[in-house]
């Protein structure tokens, strides 16, 4: 069961909402991915124009919890206006921050995000904050009491897969809360070595949005993280230098 704030959460994959060819496609990969949190853009959103088309109405939303986050603030101030705005929308009282320190590499901006979420703590948010692969940041993000760290595999779209293993393996090792691998995944076998690694969930969008078969992909995706999950759980082998015979020769008859 993966817990965030007050909320639980059968599924481990969190899936985004943008980019799909069209509203049909995108429910259907939502159907398949048996996801119970959709993420998107609240300022992508016309939330407040209902005369403007809504992926929210082509899904029956009593079946998810909606993920709004900050994608397009630049800093804090804005992060927290564009929470504030999808809170009185009433949409959820959990939110992704994302606060984008350079448009070349849309690596977050660590200083930024740092202070946006303190505000929104203050403010009773359930906070979820994308940030880098900064082992210090996650850990800065936790003790101020974040409900969940998001550290990204590689940058936003770039389907990379986990381009920094190690510091990956760091986050998660020191963390209590859970730590939502988010965005460059590319592959159902980069979501799976994230769960594999102890990753408590996987978020992502263009893998699926992007894929040849979007649909197709979503329910790869489930089916990797839930193999991943419970590789981990399972706890494989050591790794050894040397061949290890799985029959062996103590026991055995030979003539």
């Amino acid at each position: 069961m993966l817990k965030i704030g007050s909320h639980e959460f059968k599924s481990r994959l969190l899936l985004g909402t943008g980019k799909y060819p069209d509203f049909d496609i995108q429910k259907k990969a939502v159907d398949v991915s048996e996801t119970e949190i959709l993420t998107f853009s609240v300022r992508r959103m016309n939330i407040f124009e209902s005369s403007q088309p809504n992926f929210l109405e082509k899904l029956d939303t009593e079946k998810y919890t909606l993920l709004p986050n900050t994608a397009g603030a630049k800093t804090a101030e804005e992060a927290v206006r564009t929470a504030k705005l999808a809170k009185a929308s009433g949409l959820c009282d959990m939110i992704k921050v994302e606060v984008i320190g350079c448009q070349k590499t849309l690596l977050p901006d660590p200083v930024e995000t740092l202070k946006a979420s303190e505000e929104l703590l203050k403010e009773g948010f359930i906070v979820l904050p994308y940030t880098s692969d900064d082992v210090l940041l996650a850990r800065r993000l936790e003790e101020m009491g974040c409900h969940a760290v998001m550290p990204g595999a590689s940058p936003i779209g770039s389907g990379q897969g986990i381009i920094n293993p190690l510091n990956l393996s760091f986050i998660i090792e020191q963390t209590s809360v859970p730590v939502i691998v988010d965005a460059g995944i590319g592959s159902p076998s980069d979501a799976a070595i994230a769960m594999e690694m102890g990753a408590d969930g996987v978020l992502l969008n263009t893998a699926v949005s992007g894929a040849e078969d979007p649909v197709k992909m979503a329910e790869a995706m489930k089916l990797a993280i839930e193999a991943g999950r419970l590789g981990f759980e399972a706890g494989r082998i050591p790794k050894k230098r040397y061949a290890t015979a799985s029959s062996p020769m103590e026991g055995m008859s030979i003539g």
